[in-house]
């Protein structure tokens, strides 16, 4: 059985859908799912989702994206000790866009930063074009994965010194990650995870289409080849890294 550590089951591809998403993924041997939180607003909702679903936990964070919002009127000490709650993400950088916003961006991150460590809670870590703030600011003191991992090998080394787990996505299986395949097979195999990053980056065969759970899988027989392993000592594996990674997280 496989587990989907990141998978954004509040975004509106579900709307309506929900069982229907976790039941396929069952069917296709995903029997745990983890629903980080973006956008402030939909946390109450991943905890309604978690609470009807035994198999499905969160990591409530605020993205990038929203810059300017206070952390602590999001991530209170009720929503921090909800018992399906394991982390904190995804919370991160982005200069996609460019960095006008930079200081907004690290102020919000660095105060998510000290609630996990208040917390002793991992975190998922967004990290886009730029690597030398995230280097600089996730220091050892903190734990957890990094999140959709597409960046530099030289990142890499870093937050492996610094113990942290390293997460691919359907973007793996993609004909021009070879880059990315190669910073995998450099990746100790105790320390990888994967993910769906759902609706987002949709696995070959499914590239194009709207991504739900299931679909790990696919990401799953890629890791398979670059790691030379039969697919079900992967699940092994990668069940036991997300107990390593989200202790709080009671894999099936």
């Amino acid at each position: 059985m496989f587990i989907d550590t990141h998978c954004h089951l509040t975004d509106n591809y579900v709307s309506g859908n929900l069982i229907d998403v976790v039941n396929r993924a069952k069917e296709a041997g995903v029997k745990t799912i983890i629903c980080p939180t973006a956008n402030p607003e939909d946390i109450s909702n991943a905890l309604l989702i978690s609470d009807k679903y035994d198999n499905i936990f969160v990591t409530t964070g605020i993205h990038p994206e929203y810059a300017g919002t206070d952390a602590a009127s999001y991530l209170t000490e009720n929503v921090l000790n909800h018992p399906k709650v394991i982390g904190i993400g995804e919370i991160g950088l982005d200069y996609h866009s460019g960095d006008k916003n930079r200081d907004t961006q690290i102020k919000l991150f660095e105060q998510q930063l000290e609630l996990a460590k208040k917390y002793d809670l991992p975190v998922a870590i967004h990290t886009r074009d730029a690597e030398e703030d995230t280097k600089s600011i996730l220091t050892n003191e903190f734990h957890g994965v990094m999140h959709c991992f597409t960046s530099s090998w030289d990142l890499a080394k870093v937050m492996l010194d610094r113990g942290f787990f390293f997460s691919a996505s359907g973007i793996l299986t993609f004909k021009n990650a070879e880059e990315i395949r190669e910073t995998f097979k450099k990746i100790p195999l105790d320390r990888i995870v994967i993910e769906t990053d759902s609706p987002y980056c949709a696995p070959v065969p499914y590239r194009g289409k709207v991504c739900e759970p299931a679909m790990v899988i696919e990401t799953a027989k890629v890791m398979a080849q670059i790691k030379n392993l039969q697919l079900d000592d992967l699940a092994v594996i990668l069940a036991e890294n997300t107990k390593k990674l989200y202790p709080k997280c009671h894999v099936k």
